[in-house]
């Protein structure tokens, strides 16, 4: 459920008509529901109320500030991936005994900067990794706290691109090294042994891949608590999916009831990680017709929102469902290609779609926006980048100015600038 609605023929956001934040902020931008993030956590959070556990939100899909601060002052921690992540999260005030650090490839200054910040633990992805972070804690005369990434070899049955946990994948450590590893971990003095993590992939819409997965993180658990090794938090990880189009995802009681069945005899903190299940049907991308064109074998309609500001559509071939923030009675459908401005034949957000004839000046909404929407986008063909507004019941909030010229040379010199 999410609080974008007609109300007649106008698209509102909870009590505020898209078109007027159109009016107010110009497009394209990027809208925020306060209540549906609100509601969304809240349901995810209480699902797991039978067992001890930590959501740590995955920052990656979208990390504005005051989406951030949101889901902190309910009780979230965060998962982060970077240093910069982890400072604005810090910066917003999520308590860092609530962060776990992952991916594959953090730098020595990363992990100074998490150790430093007292965080609650890395997720270590490899053996250089584990002994790097040792190496840095040693010489800071602290111990990390670590738990490693296993990988279990499940299919999570989603896009190649998001698909995290089988054998040929970067990511985690394999399943059969895991407990090799976890002996080399508890060699090192400065390493302080506290968990085991998993994730297999986003956008998952089945709940099987997930028990799979942790049906064999729970065996190694046991084993590992056979030769002595305390598991005190066990990360399940996140990619639950959403309703782009027509799936049909599990609702988070169903989520939580399969995996709570899995782990609720293993006595230890159950950690998630939710992004887009969060995330994503809590925000729309707003965008106006420019132009309408129409060639021998197809009709086009060019708005100003491109790839830059939603790549999802070019870089997976995603479905966003679209639009009109104002109906108009009677027009007919027709199919078109959705595409903006920008200078790649990949620049669409829809292509053989079929919508409402509409018009130039009109305005369109690309809904389920609010993951990996303004997180990835990028400043490709100099374009500053679009402001992120919350609506708050009748308020509109704009959480994040619209990028200027100035902001897309900030830090830039010319050669004759540093001679």
């Amino acid at each position: 459920m999410h609080h974008f609605h007609y109300r007649g023929d106008d698209l509102y956001c909870e009590e505020v008509p898209v078109a007027r934040i159109a009016s107010e902020v110009g497009t394209p931008a990027y809208v925020y529901s306060h209540a549906t993030l609100t509601r969304h956590f809240r349901i995810f959070d209480q699902a797991f109320a039978a067992v001890p556990h930590l959501v740590c939100f995955a920052m990656k899909a979208n990390a504005n500030l005051a989406v951030l601060k949101l889901f902190s002052d309910l009780g979230a921690g965060l998962d982060v991936i970077s240093g910069g992540e982890l400072f604005r999260g810090l910066k917003v005030g999520v308590p860092p005994q609530r962060i776990v650090f992952a991916g594959p490839g953090k730098t020595r200054e990363e992990i100074g900067y998490a150790l430093k910040s007292d965080i609650l633990m890395f997720n270590v992805e490899s053996g250089q990794e584990l002994r790097l972070i040792h190496e840095v804690a040693s010489g800071m005369g602290m111990r990390a706290r670590v738990a490693l990434r296993v990988n279990p070899d499940v299919d999570a049955k989603t896009h190649p691109y998001i698909s995290t946990g089988l054998k040929q994948s970067k990511f985690g450590i394999d399943i059969e090294r895991a407990v090799e590893e976890y002996e080399a971990a508890k060699s090192l003095a400065a390493l302080e042994v506290v968990g085991i993590h998993q994730h297999i992939g986003s956008q998952i819409t089945k709940v099987q891949p997930f028990v799979d997965s942790l049906e064999k993180t729970a065996g190694l658990v046991r084993r590992l608590r056979e030769q002595g090794t305390d598991i005190r938090y066990i990360d399940v990880g996140g990619g639950l999916g959403i309703t782009y189009k027509d799936e049909e995802p599990p609702l988070p009681a169903e989520f939580a009831q399969a995996l709570i069945g899995v782990v609720r005899d293993l006595g230890a903190t159950v950690v998630l990680e939710p992004g887009r299940v969060l995330v994503g049907n809590a925000g729309i991308l707003v965008t106006r017709i420019l132009y309408t064109k129409q060639s021998p074998a197809k009709n086009f309609l060019v708005v100003d929102a491109g790839m830059n500001d939603l790549a999802r559509p070019s870089l997976y071939g995603s479905y966003h469902a679209i639009r009109p923030v104002r109906r108009v009675a009677d027009r007919p459908d027709v199919t078109v290609d959705v595409v903006g401005p920008i200078c790649e034949s990949g620049d669409f957000l829809a292509k053989d779609r079929a919508l409402p004839r509409c018009q130039p000046g009109e305005l369109l909404a690309v809904m389920s926006a609010g993951a990996y929407g303004h997180s990835m986008s990028s400043n490709y063909n100099a374009r500053p980048r679009a402001p992120e507004v919350v609506v708050c019941g009748d308020r509109i909030h704009v959480v994040r100015a619209r990028e200027t010229f100035d902001d897309l040379i900030r830090g830039e010199r010319t050669l004759d600038e540093v001679t």
